[in-house]
């Protein structure tokens, strides 16, 4: 596991575009597995701005996304797949059949779950999976318990999962009960892993998951497990780690 603390946010996201844009100059047809929320935003900007300046291309990739909210339209503006088209699917090169986002709408979730295992055995595995940390040490929608799903999988998101995320919604209220995420265990079969934390408030937590015991009550601390794991942290993420 490689560690990098960086000094600030150009860093950050110059080193996470760099890893990116490197893998897909070496693999064009790369599958790269992606994610959502706050974090990521600035690096998939570096990715927007690189693909303009003809530095990368997207054309002949594909991509899976971790997770979906269950019952939000495809089109609302918190879904997973209205933020990546707006974030980025919609500035780069990429063709649009070749994204995919779980369908948090299925008329059968279960049935949903298999065919995007399906497609990731068919097509994947992935070349390089992107993961943030959640507060209590998710990836994914994968929450902390006494057990794991290996695959992808129907998930009651706890409380503390739904509070972070209400500053995104009108209320508490309006934040959905349930996600699809891949599991931990399709998270692990990618060949790199490319873990982003930012901000103070995650410091512990991803101390605990990369230097803390490995447990199902911390997911992310299953990380440990891989052979190909890259943490970026900025210097708040990482005041634990100096």
């Amino acid at each position: 596991m490689n560690i990098f603390i960086l000094r600030d946010e150009e860093q950050f996201v110059q080193t996470g575009a760099s890893l990116i844009s490197g893998l897909l100059h070496t693999n064009p047809r790369a599958t790269l597995g992606l994610a959502t929320g706050s974090t990521p935003i600035g690096l998939y900007t570096k990715l927007i701005e690189m693909n303009k300046q003809g530095l990368v291309s997207f054309a002949q990739a594909t991509t899976y996304n971790l997770d979906e909210y269950v019952g939000l339209p495809e089109n609302h503006p918190e879904s997973y797949r209205t933020f990546m088209n707006e974030k980025f699917f919609n500035h780069i090169d990429i063709q649009i059949e070749r994204t995919h986002v779980p369908n948090g709408n299925a008329a059968n979730l279960e049935e949903e779950c298999l065919n995007y295992d399906r497609m990731l055995e068919e097509h994947g595995p992935v070349d390089l999976q992107l993961l943030g940390i959640g507060h209590n040490g998710h990836i994914g929608f994968n929450e902390p318990g006494e057990s794991l799903t290996g695959g992808t999988h129907l998930v009651e998101l706890q409380e503390k999962t739904r509070t972070a995320n209400a500053r995104f919604f009108p209320s508490l209220d309006d934040v959905p009960t349930h996600a699809i995420t891949m599991g931990v265990a399709s998270i692990l079969k990618a060949r790199q892993i490319l873990l982003l934390v930012r901000g103070e408030d995650k410091a512990e937590i991803v101390h605990r998951a990369l230097k803390g015991p490995i447990t199902t009550e911390c997911p992310a601390s299953l990380l440990q497990c891989h052979s190909n794991v890259v943490v970026l942290l900025d210097q708040g993420a990482g005041r634990l780690f100096v």
